[in-house]
Formats: structure tokens, C-alpha cells, sequence
């Protein structure tokens, strides 16, 4: 190697359009003024400016300049204990706190508190500050996932879900501590309950479609892993695309938006089934091309395809899904369009992270984050799963323990569902029968018992129970 190797090398130049330039010397993003201006209307009126900064999500920590920060950290101390907010009042807190010299003074208060004659303007500062306070935290995770890169150590999918969580946290500014105090989930357990006494029985949740089945569960909860388990051929399927179906048509109010992920079928075969059985149409019949062509069959599926292509429901028919890509595929997909329940069909078809494990621990990591992503998007995740054949071959209803794999489901699942053919049914063929038995076989926050509802094969589609 020759001495000229060794010597230092000038700096490259940037390039004449930027790129490539260090940011040496860049200062996070942030404006002063807006920061200043929103104190400013918090002094004006405090009791609503400040409410709404807290329904935006405006922290102390949403602040750039320190000394904002001690302020609006004041601010919403005397907001939380319905104290009125005055200047004189903040003044002797912070002067009480020891933080008035440390902010600039009585003069500095003054300063803020006569920036802005109005609080007209405060939702476009609350929007400025979070914006900026937004990009700030993005920059500080990029960061932190440039570090992580260099420091790989191995797992790239595990590391690769991380940082998509980490990422996706910011985003969707859920950055909170995890540890909460009481009285947050306390209030909100308390708005649960209002609410609940305020309809009266009328369901909490998102309606399955069937009354039998709302009066158990008042409908699909937020932040609850509902299973709904079967034999194969037993109208599983159906039944989660007739709950789809009534999440977001419902025959009233709003719907919602609901995602299928669909490993065992592909999306066209999901909507010939959805098209069919909405508008009534004997599937067989279709098939053999015995449908008159311009006849009511017609018009009724013509009718089905306009409102399901105006319907909120999106299907993933990807194969090979692990856990951590279904996952992300939601978490992108609720950012575009906020989810409001999620359909898996079905767990032991999700490929595992590591096949070298064993098959428990596989669905274990599975449950746990099909648990986990209702939770983190605030929806309800139904997940169809496999039984085992021990009630067929003992003929008797199906239990808990008929989960196949059943440890981990059982136990993650706050609702499980179990579809069966009543006693009485033709054991002839291992396919549905026109009535079926479906098992609330565990609930967390409700009643278990039996209900029946009634199955129309022709066309493929689950009704309320008529004898």
C-alpha cells in the first residue's frame, strides 16, 4: 500500500441538486410561532382550546421549545383539575413549581398570552403543531431504524415487523406509555357502560347479522380475537362471509370497512359466493347455465355486484401469508381506510415464521398475533380454525379441547364460535346440514349457550333460525 493511500482524501461535493448532501447543521423541524400562537389561544380560552389540543393529541411533549413545554404541561395540569386558566394563575403555579425563572419570567407569560387577540385560528395551529411534532418523531425513528440496521444481528423478519411496528406507532400517534394509570382505562370502561345502559340491549359491537347471535355477544367487540371453528365442509366460509357482508351492508345505519384475508380461496371464488348468496341465486343452477339470461336472477345478481362494488369490504386472496406479512398487509391498509373488523380464513394455513419450530409453537406465535393485531388497530379479528375429528368419531357435540392445536387458540381467543350439525343430521356426507348448531363455546364478557340457525345449501348463505 503506498504512502498517497493513507492521506487523507478532500471531502466529495455535493451535488448541484442536493442530493447526496450531508445534513450537517440541519435543526429538527419545528416554528416557534406556532408553538407561541397556540399558548396564546390556550390563555384566551382555556377550558376549550385545551380540550381540544388533548382530543388532537397535543402533549407537553408535542412542543419543540422547552420552555412551551413546561407552559402547555401547566396548562392542561390546571385543565385536568377544573381550575380556571389565567395568567396570574399560571404564573404563581410555575412560581410555586420553581420553573417561572427557568421559562423567562412573568414577561416571558406576558409575551405568549398577548401573541394572538383571538382563538379563532387554533384548530389550524393545533394542526401545525402536531404536523410539525409529527415529523420531529419520524425523523428521531428513522433514525433509531438506520441504527438498528447497522446493529442487525439476525431475524429479518421478526426485525422487520419491529420496525414497521415502531414506525406504524408513530403514524398512527398511538407513541404512549404503556404502563397506564387507573382512572384512563377506568374512564373509559365507565363510557362503555354509559353507553350500554343508554341503548338499552342494543348492540356495542359490529352485528353479525343474526339476533340469536347479537343477544349473546351484543356483536363483535372491538379488541377481541373471535374464533369461529368447524370441520372441513361445514359452511365456515359462509358463515364469515355472511358476517362480512352484514359488518358492511348492515340492513341499518353505516357500515363498516372489513378485511378478508382469504388463504384458501381466491377473491373471484369469494365473490361468486358473496354475489350468489346476497342475491339468492342457486349456484348449481349458474353453473349448468340454466338461468335465464335476462330473467329475475339476473337483475337480482346485477343488483348484488353494484352494491358490493360500492361496499367497504377488501379481500386479500395472498397464499403463503406468515403472521408478521398479514400483519403489516392490515396495518397499510388501515391507514389508507380505518378497518373496522377483520376476517381470517383461516389459522392453520398461516405459514410460519420459522419452520424448523415446533407445530405448537407455530400456531402459538399466530394466535398470539392475531390477538395482538386487534388489539393494535382497535377492530375485532375473526379467525376461522380447523377441529379435530374427536367429536366426529365420539358423536357428540364439539368442545373447547376439539381445537386443533388447540392450546394457544383457546386461550388467546376472547370469543369461540363452533359450527355444527345438529345430532340429528344425515351422517352420510361430511357437508352442512340445512340447520346447523353454532356454539358460543367461550366468552369472556358474556354468556355461553347454544343457538341454531338455518342453512340454505342452494345458495350458500346462513339465516336466522325458522322451525
Amino acid at each position: 500500500m503506498s504512502d498517497d493511500s493513507l492521506a487523507p482524501r478532500p471531502p466529495r461535493r455535493p451535488r448541484a441538486d442536493g442530493a447526496g448532501a450531508p445534513p450537517v447543521g440541519r435543526t429538527l423541524p419545528h416554528s416557534v410561532e406556532a408553538e407561541e400562537y397556540l399558548l396564546s389561544c390556550c390563555f384566551l380560552d382555556g377550558l376549550d382550546v385545551v380540550s381540544r389540543c388533548l382530543e388532537a393529541r397535543i402533549s407537553a411533549n408535542s412542543f419543540h421549545v422547552p420552555a412551551h413545554r413546561t407552559v402547555f404541561e401547566k396548562l392542561v395540569d390546571l385543565y385536568n383539575r377544573q381550575t380556571p386558566i389565567d395568567l396570574a394563575v399560571i404564573a404563581e403555579e410555575l412560581k410555586t413549581a420553581r420553573t417561572l425563572d427557568e421559562i423567562g419570567g412573568y414577561a416571558f407569560l406576558t409575551q405568549i398570552a398577548s401573541r394572538i387577540p383571538t382563538t379563532a385560528q387554533a384548530n389550524y395551529f393545533i394542526g401545525k403543531v402536531r404536523e410539525l411534532a409529527l415529523l420531529r418523531e419520524l425523523i428521531r425513528t428513522a433514525t433509531s431504524t438506520v441504527e438498528q440496521c447497522y446493529e442487525f444481528t439476525g431475524g429479518i423478519e421478526q426485525f422487520v415487523d419491529t420496525l414497521e411496528q415502531q414506525m406504524f406507532a408513530v403514524t398512527q400517534s398511538r407513541a404512549s406509555e404503556s404502563a397506564r394509570p387507573m382512572k384512563d382505562p377506568t374512564r373509559e370502561a365507565m363510557n362503555v357502560i354509559t353507553k350500554m345502559m343508554m341503548k338499552k340491549g342494543e348492540l356495542t359491537g359490529v352485528s353479525s347479522g343474526f339476533k340469536d347471535l347479537d343477544q349473546f355477544t351484543f356483536g363483535f367487540q372491538r379488541q377481541e380475537m373471535v374464533v369461529l371453528a368447524a370441520r372441513p365442509s361445514m359452511g365456515k366460509t359462509s358463515l364469515a362471509l355472511n358476517f362480512a357482508e352484514s359488518a358492511a351492508l348492515p340492513r341499518r345505519g353505516t357500515g363498516v370497512p372489513v378485511l378478508v384475508f382469504s388463504l384458501e380461496m381466491g377473491a373471484a371464488q369469494l365473490a361468486l359466493r358473496m354475489l350468489c348468496a346476497r342475491a339468492r341465486v342457486n349456484m348449481k343452477l349458474l353453473r349448468d347455465g340454466l338461468l335465464s339470461k335476462n330473467g329475475a336472477e339476473q337483475q337480482n345478481l346485477v343488483q348484488a355486484a353494484d352494491e358490493f362494488s360500492k361496499a367497504p369490504i377488501f379481500i386479500d386472496d395472498s397464499s403463503h401469508l406468515t403472521i408478521m406479512e398479514l400483519r403489516a398487509k392490515a396495518r397499510r391498509l388501515s391507514a389508507r381506510h380505518p378497518l373496522g373488523m377483520i376476517i381470517v380464513d383461516y389459522l392453520q394455513l398461516i405459514a410460519p415464521t420459522d419452520p424448523q419450530t415446533p407445530r405448537e409453537q407455530q400456531v402459538a406465535e399466530i394466535s398470539r398475533g392475531l390477538k395482538g393485531l386487534a388489539k393494535e388497530l382497535d377492530v375485532p379479528v375473526l379467525v376461522l380454525s380447523q377441529l379435530n375429528r374427536s367429536a366426529e368419531k365420539e358423536n357428540r357435540t364439539p368442545k373447547l379441547s376439539d381445537l386443533r392445536e388447540s392450546g394457544s387458540i383457546e386461550q388467546d381467543a376472547d370469543v369461540v364460535l363452533m359450527l355444527a350439525r345438529p345430532k340429528d343430521a344425515d351422517e352420510k356426507f361430511q357437508v352442512a346440514a340445512d340447520s346447523a348448531e353454532l356454539i358460543v363455546a367461550k366468552q369472556r364478557n358474556g354468556p355461553v349457550g347454544e343457538l341454531k340457525l338455518t342453512f340454505l345449501r342452494d345458495i350458500t348463505r346462513f339465516e336466522n333460525y325458522t322451525p
